[in-house]
């Protein structure tokens, strides 16, 4: 009889045993996946499928988390990249990629290392684009340096499940000698429109001043002018009527022969020419030359 409880002993232990055992399993295959995160399972060596945020159970010994992937927007600082524009200058640029995962299993099968991939696709990417354009267009053309290589990151990576939302380009360094050339550069056309603007005030100062000259003198004849009027005015007005029955006088006319007295003096004197003299004011009679 102490045998048998023994045994039941055993087995009752056995029995807790296996038990704690089956729930440590099944609450070790529970899975919590995380919001913006995406789980990968293979079964049997095999894709199963693709675990979303949520409550999920994985079959123990068959099913297996092959990769845990964020779907968050990564920021990829890539280090400066040395790259040779279209007039030979070596000059570094570093670029900032903006990317995020859009599907898991293509993210997980269709490269050995994506991010590793993503990089170094994008230094090739920015010595093509460069290599078409010189150091001023380079310099002055960020954003168009930055369309072209989010257009062809975001292409070539569409196969590995990832999409490049922007690349921006952080810093362009030139080498010493270039930035010292632009240094005088930048001087030199400071001082030519420092010395435009210098120009162009002293001339709108002179004209400003030769208007205004003008306009005072205009200004000064037509008081001038106003004066004498008003002057004129006020010494005819000052100037008393004549009286009453005396007719003002009036301007003598020059006397005018009359026609058929100028045809008889013809005819007594032909081919004497006959040339009116100046009338005198005191004899108010034509005079001719002899």
């Amino acid at each position: 009889m102490f045998v048998l409880q023994r045994e039941e002993d055993r087995m009752g232990i056995v029995i807790i045993a296996l038990i704690v055992i089956c729930l440590i399993v099944v609450f070790s295959n529970v899975l919590i996946v995380p919001q913006a995160q995406a789980f990968v399972i293979e079964r049997l060596g095999k894709f199963k499928g693709v675990w979303d945020a949520g409550l999920h159970l994985k079959v123990p010994f068959i099913e297996k988390v092959i990769r845990k992937v964020s779907l968050k927007e990564q920021v990829l600082d890539f280090p400066p990249q040395p790259v040779i524009t279209k007039d030979n200058v070596t000059i570094s640029i570093d670029s900032v990629v903006f990317a995020r995962v859009f599907d898991p299993k293509l993210y997980t099968y269709g490269v050995e290392n994506p991010m590793s991939g993503l990089q170094n696709l994008s230094a090739t990417t920015l010595r093509s684009i460069i290599g078409e354009m010189e150091l001023d267009a380079t310099l002055s053309s960020r954003d168009e340096i930055n369309g072209k290589m989010q257009a062809i990151l975001d292409e070539a990576t569409d196969p590995w499940g990832i999409k490049v939302t922007r690349v921006e380009i952080k810093n362009i360094a030139p080498p010493k000698e270039i930035e010292e050339v632009m240094t005088k550069q930048m001087r030199a056309e400071r001082e030519r429109r420092q010395t435009v603007l210098e120009a162009t005030a002293h001339q709108e100062a002179v004209v400003s001043r030769a208007e205004g000259d003008k306009k005072a003198k205009i200004l000064s004849a037509e008081a001038e002018r106003d004066a004498q009027i008003a002057l004129a005015q006020g010494r005819a007005s000052a100037q008393p009527p004549p009286p009453a029955g005396v007719k003002p006088l009036r301007r003598r006319q020059r006397f005018r022969p009359p026609s058929h007295t100028m045809s008889i003096v013809r005819m007594i004197l032909p081919g004497m020419p006959l040339v009116p003299a100046i009338s005198d004011h005191r004899y108010d009679r034509p005079r001719y030359a002899d």
